[in-house]
């Protein structure tokens, strides 16, 4: 229950519910003061695109449901994180949803990728359907591994946005890995804005000239998505800090999670309680105007976020990060190494250079829709999240 008066006209909230606390609000990498930011924490959280149950939808696969309420929360929270990912990627992580306020058409090229109809890219029924291939029978409910791998392969139809989407298994980051995906079969945009790399000019008999070859070395924004294990049955409080650490970097797509049934999609922490938007309200389904204008109102969420004690969280989670460009990629590196040092803060994954000996083959990270991967994936799809290493102390 929120005891918040709204005026959405003016934009003007009172969050009485919102803790009047000298603490910082984080909300994807954006640092709040309660105290004079009020408006402005709103503002970002209501830009974020809302995604929840709806009912009314054309049957997924023709013949199956036509509402998600009670299995899709999952889903629809790897739609927000996804979702949170193209507005970066297309519209900038300043951008801000205006009740009434003509959007550019970027924007709603981006919600229509999310409407729940057969032939968007990141619909229910894609997420659903692509999820079948993968032992899930649609219905089901899917924990924040699953709907990672799903995403990803979702994302190689996506030819507009163009993300270069890795999911790092076994708690560790490998950056060679992700340098040799975000820089591989980008096409030129245009020959002569993109000259050859084999001509490269030889300066005075020296090899090509390096800063050169890296300006025309063309990198692919990258969605990085970390599923994690963080305890037994709840989550191990040595983590926490670290995982406060997430919110704060400018590359955050925030964190996926939840038990069965009740899945949510966390964009910041205040104090020791987690900020999330919760997908657990059904919604009619959204048809475009007769102006074919899509009305988008219901896609953003218009009251004081919910909130919950860190304490709480399910320990199974994804973690998200956005990397625009290889410096972006560079920094968040960077970020992770030190937070490797603050103390208190036990690190929940591992960045490492290279592939570690005892990995598998390195291609399973570089998957194509089109690659015979099914197989090598089954153990991460069967065991539904079960089967992660635990992280010890």
């Amino acid at each position: 229950l929120f005891l918040a008066t709204l005026t959405y006209d003016t934009l003007r909230f009172e969050y009485e519910d919102f803790p009047e606390t000298k603490e910082p609000v984080w909300i994807l990498g954006r640092k709040y003061s309660v105290f004079t930011e009020k408006e402005e924490i709103l503002l970002d959280v209501t830009s974020r695109l809302w995604f929840t149950y709806r009912k009314n939808f054309p049957a997924i696969g023709g013949t199956g449901p036509t509402s998600d309420t009670g299995w899709g929360c999952m889903l629809r929270c790897g739609q927000m994180i996804f979702a949170q990912a193209l507005v970066c990627r297309h519209l900038g992580r300043d951008w801000r949803w205006i009740k009434g306020k003509r959007q550019m058409d970027n924007y709603f090229n981006v919600l229509n990728a999310f409407i729940d109809k057969k032939d968007s890219y990141y619909s229910i029924h894609q997420i659903a359907q692509m999820g079948v291939g993968e032992g899930k029978s649609i219905g089901q409910w899917y924990g924040p591994n699953t709907v990672a791998q799903v995403l990803k392969k979702l994302a190689t139809f996506d030819t507009w946005s163009s993300l270069a989407v890795h999911i790092a298994m076994d708690n560790t980051v490998v950056m060679e890995e992700i340098r040799r995906l975000c820089q591989s079969n980008v096409p030129c945009a245009g020959a002569a804005a993109c000259p050859a790399m084999e001509s490269d000019v030889l300066y005075n008999g020296c090899p090509e000239d390096v800063g050169l070859r890296e300006r025309l070395t063309l990198w692919k924004p990258l969605v990085l998505l970390i599923p994690l294990r963080l305890g037994l049955t709840e989550i191990n409080e040595a983590y926490i800090e670290t995982l406060k650490h997430c919110f704060m970097m400018p590359q955050s797509l925030g964190v996926i999670g939840g038990k069965p049934n009740s899945a949510h999609y966390f964009i910041g922490y205040v104090g020791e309680e987690l900020i999330y938007l919760d997908p657990h309200t059904t919604q009619p389904a959204v048809e475009p105007g007769d102006s074919g204008c899509l009305p988008d109102e219901t896609f953003h969420c218009q009251h004081p976020p919910c909130r919950m004690s860190i304490a709480e969280l399910d320990p199974s989670i994804a973690v998200g990060f956005f990397c625009n460009t290889e410096a972006d990629f560079n920094d968040w590196c960077q970020q992770i190494k030190k937070l490797s040092l603050v103390r208190g803060a036990l690190p929940m994954f591992e960045l490492v250079e290279r592939q570690p000996s005892h990995f598998s083959n390195p291609d399973i990270l570089n998957l194509t829709p089109d690659s015979s991967d099914a197989d090598r994936l089954e153990r991460f799809f069967d065991s539904e999240d079960e089967d992660f290493e635990i992280l010890s102390l």
